[in-house]
């Protein structure tokens, strides 16, 4: 197949996700069209069954704000024309699903049915698409899909309850390369983070609020007060000055190290003990998901999606958003002992094996099958 793919290139799940996607379709010899506006951060070396399209937006005095979505919809149309594009799978509704309707429109004046699945990712549900701005055209773009797709039922839930959505939302999971992250430690590095054995603690994330970081910091602070451990933070956004700012205040400060973004966490994850996900939201947790398939356990909060992938008491541990003390207790029970904290390292595997791109990549090939 011939398959248009229109994500955010960053760092964000959605972004993430959509690229490996594409890049596990391209290894099982489907064609896949990237449309973005800079190369995604995961599609790096060459492959020859993926190609990536740039939308550029000129400039002019006249525009504030120059019209992406205008730009994103003329690049959908001109690669679907060019390339014998088959459907349009875009990730993120907003604006892609917009555009992509608009796109579909132009199409079907020249006599071209082209199909679009859009995957709801979380944030363009839960926070931007309620806004009134955008809801509107959010909620049109969504029921005018041909196929809508949510990473978890409880955003699937979500949607329904704030969105007057007249159509079916089917549910296919995040997914994980555990191939990729399952690797075995380098002794070096760790070493390196932790020359006296202490235990490593990991967060990733974009450093915004709803992350809520400072209870990462809080509760790493409180297992520290009865043992030994390195916290690491991995990625960049909005919170971090303000948090770098906090953690200096902290007499254990030289043990919380800023690594800003990291592209490479398949290296990183598997030298961590524990893995800290504090959020007052996530849709599914795919940062949880990859840790576990480093064999990492983590302590979550109970937000939104993160129930179905950490199962508590086996792979990790669940508290209420906020309640540090909970999280820190249940992390010291997991790194209380090297028996303990094995066997929750390999439930951890375990549990990240459900979730194998292997076993998601055909749930959407069959959903293309359906729709062309």
């Amino acid at each position: 197949m011939n398959i248009g793919i229109v994500c955010y290139p960053t760092f964000g799940g959605s972004g993430v996700l959509a690229t490996e996607l594409g890049k596990a379709l391209a290894d099982k010899g489907h064609n896949i069209h990237f449309i973005t506006y800079q190369q995604p951060v995961r599609l790096s070396g060459f492959h020859t069954n993926i190609f990536y399209h740039e939308v550029r937006v000129p400039t002019y005095p006249l525009f504030d704000y120059p019209p992406y979505e205008t730009a994103l919809a003329s690049t959908m149309v001109d690669v679907i024309l060019n390339n014998n594009v088959e459907l349009l799978h875009v990730h993120y509704a907003i604006p892609h699903a917009a555009a992509a309707y608009m796109a579909k429109q132009i199409l079907a004046k020249q006599g071209i049915k082209i199909p679009v699945i859009t995957t709801l990712h979380g944030t363009d549900i839960t926070l931007v698409g309620k806004d009134k701005t955008y809801s509107p055209v959010v909620t049109f773009s969504m029921n005018e899909s041909d196929i809508l797709t949510a990473v978890s039922e409880n955003l699937k839930e979500e949607t329904f309850k704030n969105f007057k959505i007249d159509k079916e939302i089917e549910v296919i999971h995040n997914f994980v390369d555990v191939q990729r992250f399952h690797k075995r430690p380098v002794d070096a590095f760790r070493k390196l983070i932790s020359p006296k054995g202490e235990k490593i603690i990991v967060h990733a994330s974009n450093f915004r609020k709803v992350k809520r970081v400072e209870d990462v910091v809080a509760t790493f602070l409180l297992i520290q007060e009865k043992m030994p451990a390195t916290l690491l933070l991995l990625g960049d956004g909005p919170e971090r000055s303000h948090i770098e700012a906090k953690a200096r205040e902290c007499e254990s400060h030289d043990n919380i190290k800023f690594l800003g973004k990291q592209e490479q966490m398949e290296d990183i994850l598997p030298i961590a003990d524990l893995f800290l996900l504090t959020s007052e939201y996530e849709s599914f947790g795919l940062a949880a998901l990859e840790a576990m398939a480093a064999k990492v356990p983590v302590i979550s909060t109970n937000a939104g999606g993160l129930p179905e992938i950490n199962i508590n008491g086996f792979c990790g541990f669940m508290s209420d958003v906020g309640d540090v003390e909970d999280m820190s207790k249940n992390a010291l029970y997991i790194l209380k002992d090297e028996e303990t904290l094995q066997q929750f390292k390999t439930n951890a595997l375990i549990q990240a094996k459900k979730f194998d791109i292997e076993n998601i990549v055909p749930l959407y090939e069959a959903l293309y099958q359906r729709v062309i």
